[in-house]
C-alpha cells in the first residue's frame, strides 16, 4: 500500500510539472522589439504607437511590469537594416514592424522570431507570407492599404477635379518596391475615365518639385503609401498646393497638413487592431496560424480647396 501511495504521489507531481513550467513562462517578463519606418519626431507615428501600447495595456501587458520594449526609428532603408539586426540580437519574444521596408529588413535577419507587421502594402508579393489566410513562416499582421485603392484614388480625383486629363502616380522606388500592386488598378481606372496614366518615380524632394511644378494644365497627382511619401508629406502637400495641382493622398495625415483629400483606412485604428495579435503571440500562438487581415473600412478625409 505504501509503495502504491508513493507511486501515485510521484505521478501527480510529474503531471504538475508542465503546468508549473507553463505558469512560470506566463509570469516571466516578455521582450518586444519595435522597428518603425518613421522619424521619431513624427507625431502621426507617435500617435500610432501610443494607440498600440494603450490597447495592449488593456489586455494586461504593461511596460515595467510584464513587458520590456526596445524601439528603433528610421526612414532610411540601410538604417532599418542595421536596426533590424540590433533588435534580432536582443532575442525578443516578438517584433512589431511598421511599413514594407521595415518588415523586409527584419525578415532578412530572422525567420524564427515572430514578426507582427502593420501598414504593409503587399505582404504576399513582397514575400513576407505565403498567403493571407495561412501566412506560414514567422510573420503575420495587417495590410491596410490594398492595391485596389490605386483605382479608387483615380476615380476620386476625377470626381473632385473633373477637368483632370492626366494623373501621375508618384512613388519612391527604394521604399515602394510593391508599386506594381497599385499600377494595374491605377491604369485600368484611368483608361476607363479617359485619363492619361503617368508613372512618376521620384527619389528626393527636388524631383518631387520638378514633377509638380512642370505638370501640364489639367494634371492631377496620386501619392501612394511608402516611407518616403509619409516622411515628406509636409513638403509634398505644400508643393501640390503651391502649384495648384489637385492631389489625392493615402493617409489623412496629408489632409491634416492641408492636402486636398485623402482616402484610405484610419491607420491609428489598424495599430489598435494589431494588439489582439500581439496578445495572442505573447501567449504562445504562432504567426503562421494567424491570418493576415485587411482593413475593416476605408474613409475619405479632407476638403476641396479653392
Amino acid at each position: 500500500m505504501m509503495r502504491r501511495r508513493k507511486f501515485i504521489t510521484l505521478l501527480g507531481g510529474a503531471a504538475a510539472w508542465p503546468l508549473a513550467a507553463r505558469a512560470q513562462q506566463l509570469d516571466r517578463v516578455r521582450r518586444i522589439g519595435v522597428l518603425m519606418g518613421f522619424a521619431e519626431s513624427d507625431q502621426f507615428a507617435q500617435s500610432c504607437v501610443a494607440a498600440f501600447w494603450e490597447e495592449l495595456r488593456k489586455l494586461g501587458w504593461t511596460e515595467g511590469r510584464n513587458i520590456e520594449i526596445d524601439t528603433r526609428w528610421a526612414t532610411d532603408v540601410e538604417l532599418m537594416k542595421r536596426f533590424a539586426k540590433e533588435l534580432v540580437a536582443l532575442q525578443p519574444d516578438f517584433i512589431l514592424t511598421s511599413s514594407t521596408p521595415a518588415t523586409a529588413a527584419m525578415l532578412q535577419h530572422t525567420r524564427t522570431i515572430p514578426v507582427l507587421f502593420v501598414q504593409v502594402a503587399d505582404p504576399v508579393g513582397s514575400g513576407f507570407v505565403a498567403n493571407l489566410a495561412r501566412p506560414g513562416g514567422n510573420a503575420t499582421g495587417f495590410t491596410p492599404i490594398v492595391g485596389s485603392l490605386g483605382g479608387k484614388w483615380v476615380e476620386l480625383l476625377k470626381e473632385i477635379a473633373p477637368r483632370v486629363a492626366r494623373i501621375a502616380l508618384m512613388f519612391n522606388p527604394p521604399t515602394a518596391t510593391f508599386v506594381a500592386d497599385y499600377l494595374n488598378p491605377f491604369k485600368v481606372a484611368a483608361a476607363s475615365l479617359g485619363v492619361e496614366a503617368i508613372v512618376a518615380p521620384v527619389h528626393d524632394i527636388p524631383e518631387v518639385e520638378f514633377l509638380v511644378s512642370k505638370s501640364e494644365p489639367n494634371s492631377g497627382l496620386v501619392v501612394i503609401p511608402d516611407v518616403f511619401t509619409i516622411a515628406h508629406r509636409a513638403e509634398i502637400t505644400l508643393l501640390a498646393n503651391r502649384y495648384r495641382v489637385p492631389a489625392v493622398y493615402w493617409s489623412r495625415s496629408f489632409a491634416e497638413l492641408g492636402g486636398l483629400i485623402s482616402f484610405g483606412p484610419y491607420l491609428v485604428d489598424e495599430y489598435r487592431r494589431a494588439t489582439s495579435y500581439a496578445d495572442r503571440i505573447l501567449k504562445g500562438e504562432k504567426p503562421s496560424d494567424l491570418p493576415v487581415q485587411a482593413p475593416v473600412q476605408s474613409s475619405k478625409f479632407g476638403e476641396i480647396q479653392p
